[in-house]
């Protein structure tokens, strides 16, 4: 289905992607803080595996412009919690051919 021609796609904001990015963000926040001393000691706080946290975490490295993105719906469909969870090159710069954003919906 092609839309019109002017027609604007609606957003596709991902609340299970903007949740872990909001956890991501907060997690990074209470170990910064010295709230905790150690992911460890955060997971086992928040009934969380250590594994899991370590992934989530991982999040905060992503480039402004794809969390932006993301916030703003403007991911490709495909891009979901479990592809981000994935390994990304941790270089911002490097990062935009691994996860796909719409560009065509700025």
């Amino acid at each position: 289905m092609q839309l019109p021609k002017g027609a604007v796609q609606p957003r596709r904001a991902d609340n299970t992607l903007i949740k872990a990015l909001a956890r991501a963000f907060r997690w990074k926040r209470m170990l910064e803080s010295g709230e905790f001393a150690s992911i460890s000691e955060l997971a086992e706080n928040e009934g969380i595996a250590f594994t899991y946290m370590a992934r989530v975490l991982r999040l905060t490295l992503l480039a402004p412009d794809i969390v932006e993105a993301i916030l703003d719906g403007r991911q490709r469909p495909e891009v979901s919690l479990a592809r981000v969870l994935e390994p990304f090159p941790v270089e911002w710069m490097s990062q935009g051919a691994a996860i796909e954003l719409d560009h065509d919906h700025s």
